[in-house]
């Protein structure tokens, strides 16, 4: 027991790591059903999670046999952790022989020697992201304990992947919105080169650029930005700074 609390909090002491640290998705996974083979004394796990458009897709796999009965049941569209995602509920100590579901997987993982099952949802709230699997080949039968150990290393890893899809979106937000303030920086110095040697203000100079932007099909950061740079072919130029261009109807921002 001693060495199987060692283990359960090494585990947990990993899966907090990951909210600090760059991770591997598939890594942790991996980690974490060879940790339900340990803790639970399984014959196999297996974790799938689904992708933005709600399809599973077999992540992880203590072992090919397990890796090929996720695989199994995502191919036939039956099975104990399909059955677990498309209802967010724990499908709990199974006996396989005596079981009148999914037929066809339960012959396969018969077959492979498994007695019992279990799926456990990868969930935060009423978001599932994905199932545990838990294959057990000795007993048909986990205990309580054992079934709270698994809900937990499921909710903890559903915590760390949601919380490494949170800060890539946060990294790609930032980016974004440097991009778009960096590019601000260099229309707003394009206005002021082309209010300079047109002789106009601010606010036609703009008007000018988003023009020439629209009617020309280009992005008006680009178009600043070869103007501020000294790129800006001779026509361009020519086009923009004539006294009397055509203008647009809508205000500049």
């Amino acid at each position: 027991m001693a060495g199987r609390e060692e283990l359960l909090s090494a585990t947990f002491v990993e899966l907090a790591d990951t909210l600090v640290d760059e991770f591997d998705i598939i890594d942790l996974l991996t980690v974490l059903s060879d940790r339900c083979v340990a803790l639970l004394d399984a014959g196999a796990a297996g974790i799938l999670l689904a992708d933005p458009e709600g399809v599973l897709h077999v992540m992880a796999a203590s072992s090919e046999q397990a890796h090929l009965l996720e695989l199994f049941q995502l191919q036939n569209r039956e099975g104990p952790c399909l059955e677990c995602y498309l209802s967010g509920q724990a499908v709990i100590n199974e006996d396989l022989a005596t079981s009148p579901r999914w037929p066809r997987f339960r012959t396969e993982a018969l077959a492979a020697g498994f007695r019992s099952v279990q799926a456990v949802p990868l969930r935060l709230r009423e978001l599932t992201i994905g199932a545990l699997n838990v294959f057990v080949d000795d007993r048909t039968a986990l205990s309580p304990a054992d079934l709270v150990v698994a809900q937990a290393l499921a909710d903890a890893a559903t915590i760390a992947i949601l919380h490494d899809q949170a800060a890539r979106q946060a990294r790609v937000v930032t980016a974004q919105l440097q991009g778009a303030l960096t590019s601000r920086v260099v229309i707003e110095q394009a206005k002021g080169i082309l209010a300079e040697r047109a002789k106009i203000d601010m606010n036609e100079a703009f008007t000018r650029l988003r023009h020439y932007a629209r009617d020309h099909n280009l992005g008006l950061g680009a178009l600043a930005a070869e103007l501020v740079h000294g790129t800006l072919n001779q026509t361009a130029m020519h086009t923009l700074t004539t006294p009397t261009p055509p203008t647009l109807n809508n205000p500049p921002t």
